[in-house]
């Protein structure tokens, strides 16, 4: 205990698990989370602390902080309790009804399934699973502690779901899939919801469905980042474009992008088109990439290595940004800084190299420019349709996955 706190009785109620507890929800609140009363009841009533005891109080309530609780051997993270925000918004989306059967993918800490079960009311509802038995044997534990003894816990492949259990009316995975299992589709009641951060055109999106009609429509898209499903079908493809291999491309396999064209390209003479549109610090930009993966099937991912020069290559995020690919040409969102008096700005747009690397640049602001008027308060509808469905039935050009093919509209669905 330091001195400030020996001496401030108000000191220790603040650092208390209850004060931070309520300070965290109230800040998730009004980061526009936890909108649905029952997930703020339930985020106040669970200690999250319990469930991460090797982290401090502090973290244990950071709103933003997720707690790695596992690793794999290369050092890359195998399991952690996702930031409350994070949870918070999941949950919004799922919208778990008193009675629900609920499966989830990812037991984690056992946190997750603890705040499912005071939703659906009855912990036998709620089923967890994930591969790795200590993940599951540490959830088992927490969850026994928390009084949640009657969770089923289940060490098994999350891509193949639990069939026993089955049919679920709520399904939620808190790893993330690059498509929806054929198992899952099977284990959805009529009417489910299905919450999942999904991965398509290098970007990754918690993406709320409802199971009607043979298809999955979605009804709310929000940037996430998560641990991948193990042992799913994987999609996503990677490669080097540079000798040294610090700027990679990150693509879908329906994608025909052909690295040997494009090693190199980063060489030829750059070209670079401005969009006049600009942002604050801190404002948001990602609608950006989420608007391309509806208009542009050339769209990916460009990371470059921290150590690489703004002379070489120079992203608006340099372990993320949205890029168009065409044959032996690319071309990828940047920003630079404006000043005005004491205003600071940054002016997107894009910086291409290669043959059409003109046409790119300009593309890429011309869509710059169509996000705008609404910015990122016009989201797309992803519509996902099993495998089998025809190109007659869909509502647009196809993402295709190896279960189920995703197609994102700007077009009015409900009906």
């Amino acid at each position: 205990m330091d001195s400030d706190t020996a001496t401030d009785p108000t000191a220790e109620t603040a650092a208390s698990p209850e004060a931070l507890r309520a300070e965290m929800v109230e800040k998730v609140r009004k980061a526009g989370y936890a909108q649905r009363e029952e997930v703020e009841r339930v985020l106040r009533d669970t200690p999250r602390h319990e469930f991460v005891p090797e982290a401090g109080l502090k973290s244990a309530y950071n709103p933003w902080q997720a707690v790695i609780t596992h690793r794999f051997e290369d050092g890359r993270s195998l399991s952690c309790a996702s930031a409350p925000f994070v949870v918070a918004m999941m949950l919004d989306q799922l919208d778990v009804q008193p009675g629900n059967r609920v499966l989830e993918i990812g037991a984690g800490t056992g946190y997750n399934a603890s705040l499912l079960a005071r939703l659906t009311g009855r912990a036998d509802l709620v089923t967890t699973i994930d591969i790795d038995p200590d993940v599951t044997a540490q959830a088992s534990r927490n969850l026994t502690t928390a009084g949640h003894a009657d969770v089923h816990v289940i060490t098994g492949d999350g891509g193949l779901g639990y069939a026993d259990h089955a049919p679920y009316d709520r399904l939620i995975a808190t790893v993330s899939p690059w498509d929806i299992p054929a198992a899952w589709w099977q284990q959805l009641a009529p009417g489910a919801r299905l919450v999942a951060p999904l991965r398509w055109r290098g970007q990754a999106r918690s993406v709320g469905f409802t199971y009607t009609d043979g298809r999955l429509v979605s009804d709310s898209i929000y940037l996430c980042g998560f641990v991948y499903l193990v042992n799913a079908d994987e999609g996503e493809l990677s490669g080097p474009i540079t000798a040294d291999e610090t700027v990679k491309l990150h693509w879908d396999r329906d994608q025909a992008i052909d690295l040997d064209a494009l090693r190199g390209v980063l060489d030829q003479p750059r070209t670079t088109a401005w969009s006049g549109v600009t942002i604050a610090g801190d404002e948001s930009h990602d609608g950006i990439w989420l608007r391309l993966t509806v208009t542009d099937q050339r769209v990916c991912r460009i990371d470059a290595h921290s150590d690489v020069a703004p002379e070489v290559c120079d992203p608006i995020q340099a372990f993320r940004s949205p890029a168009l690919v065409d044959g032996d040409s690319l071309a990828y969102l940047t920003s630079r800084r404006q000043t005005n008096g004491d205003e600071v700005r940054w002016e997107l747009g894009a910086i291409g190299h290669g043959p059409a690397a003109a046409e790119l640049t300009e593309h890429l602001c011309d869509e710059i420019r169509a996000w705008t008027p609404e910015r990122d308060r016009r989201k797309p509808t992803l519509i996902v349709y099993p495998v089998d469905m025809p190109d007659s039935e869909l509502a647009g050009p196809a993402i295709d996955k190896t279960h189920s093919r995703f197609v994102l509209t700007y077009d009015d669905v409900s009906g």
